[in-house]
């Protein structure tokens, strides 16, 4: 379903973006979501993307992201079972979206200095 808007009559509140970044402003899931934008991707594959991300915390947001229709859950026919994650049609949507965002940051975002910084 496509929503669309004059551009002429933009106003304050929008409930559909407002619902968009409910989903996207929830801890961690538009790491995870860009985290996946390279293909499909296992479980120990997105932990190691996200540094600081505990496993409880991944687990929930891949759960979170399923229901929410952006990403796909398969599960192999192999022993040991092999669980694979991928992008949805409208989860791969928001690609071009997640790395706009991206490029906006590496210009304009300045991160803080951390005790390693100028020794590698």
């Amino acid at each position: 379903m496509s929503h669309r808007l004059d551009p002429d009559d933009i106003r304050p509140y929008c409930p559909y973006y407002a619902t968009a970044m409910d989903t996207l402003s929830r801890r961690w899931a538009a790491t995870v979501l860009r985290a996946l934008l390279g293909g499909a991707t296992r479980f120990s594959d997105i932990a190691a993307a996200i540094p600081g991300m505990t496993d409880k915390l991944l687990s929930q947001r891949l759960k979170d992201l399923e229901a929410d229709g952006l990403i796909e859950r398969h599960v192999g026919s192999t022993t040991p079972v092999r669980v694979d994650y991928r992008l949805t049609e409208k989860g791969a949507a928001l690609g071009a979206v997640l790395l706009d965002l991206n490029r906006w940051a590496l210009e304009w975002i300045t991160l803080p200095a951390t005790p390693l910084d100028g020794q590698g």
